[in-house]
């Protein structure tokens, strides 16, 4: 079966017009008058046309499209976090396409290598390591690229925008609101140990632990990834062990409800037993039972930022790079109580 295109050619024989004038209709030019413009646009739907975007870019210099890789839209953190960036491109005239890398840097390069041949004007990553040579190749060939939510190792050599977010003082808040309910042994989950965040959000906790002269317990200290199984299977074997928390602290919400999941399923009870604090506040924080304390990032805003970021850069509007950070907040729910257990071990 032959699938029939019709091209710019096409257009202009249907309209009566020349091929130069329905490139100025299509680029909304003011350069033609109403009648020209209402021909042309009746040609384009009579045929069905739809321009090409890639033959467009070679004479325009751009696509008007920006590459998004992140690392896991079932995340709820990056669906939100892709939303923002959706809207930054929608109003600012821009398209995106979203690629999910899963925390590997060859698949990272494997997208990055077929935006590029898509002409893809610049890049927003959420890079899948700290030491990331991707988006180091892609700086050296002078490719726009803004990293959102993540940095990497010697960023500040580079011209590079990045737009953060306060983990370490996550990490700080979070953990301290335990303290300040009385708990002193604090489990803290993180994920990836490549991944920046966790690092940093794990600097917060050993922060406000080491501030109430808390004892800390290596075996506490859990590295894994950002998934809900990580949380469930370390929680288990965690209850094995010697020394069993009373409360713990996760660095996403979804590590989180595997925690509350699990203590559930050996009898604990949720906040009354043993306490729990997520960090991001996604939606699943708000409907889980009981609602999760977690640590709110500003997400979609971030999102957006760093998007309008790039935009004004492939315009030309912005110069030198910059680093955006994020405050975090304490989102308070039902998750966490006073601690009134003095043992569980």
């Amino acid at each position: 079966m032959i699938i029939f295109s019709y091209t710019i050619y096409d257009v202009a024989k249907r309209a009566g017009v020349s091929i130069a004038t329905v490139s100025r209709v299509l680029n909304n030019s003011s350069h033609v008058s109403e009648k020209t413009k209402q021909k042309v646009k009746k040609a384009i739907e009579e045929l069905n046309y739809i321009p090409n975007i890639l033959a467009s870019a070679l004479t325009k210099k751009t696509t008007f499209t920006i590459g998004l890789l992140i690392p896991d839209i079932s995340n709820p953190f990056y669906s939100e976090l892709s939303r923002g960036v959706e809207d930054a491109c929608n109003d600012f005239g821009f398209n995106t396409v979203i690629c999910n890398t899963d925390y590997s840097t060859q698949k990272e390069a494997a997208y990055i290598n077929l935006l590029r041949q898509k002409s893809v004007d610049g890049f927003v990553i959420t890079t899948a390591h700290y030491n990331d040579k991707n988006v180091i190749k892609l700086i050296k060939n002078k490719i726009p690229v803004v990293l959102l939510d993540r940095n990497i190792e010697k960023s500040a050599e580079y011209d590079i925008d990045l737009v953060l977010s306060d983990n370490v003082g996550g990490g700080y808040i979070a953990t301290n609101h335990l303290i300040q309910l009385g708990h002193k042994k604090i489990a803290c989950f993180l994920g990836p140990s490549e991944i920046e965040v966790n690092v940093e959000r794990e600097k917060g906790y050993m922060k406000a632990m080491k501030e109430a002269k808390l004892k800390i317990f290596p075996s506490l200290v859990v590295y894994g990834d950002f998934k809900l199984e990580f949380g469930y299977k370390k929680t288990l074997e965690l209850l094995k062990q010697q020394i069993i928390p009373t409360a713990f602290f996760a660095a996403n919400d979804l590590i989180a409800l595997g925690i509350i999941r699990a203590l559930k399923s050996v009898g604990f009870s949720v906040p009354s037993d043993i306490s729990v604090v997520g960090y991001d506040n996604t939606i699943l924080a708000e409907i889980t039972d009981p609602p999760l304390t977690t640590v709110n990032q500003f997400i979609r805003e971030m999102g957006y930022h760093a998007t309008e970021l790039l935009i004004k850069k492939l315009k030309g509007e912005c110069s030198t790079s910059k680093k955006i950070i994020f405050d975090t907040e304490l989102v308070i729910r039902k998750s966490t109580s006073e601690c009134i257990v003095v043992d569980l071990q």
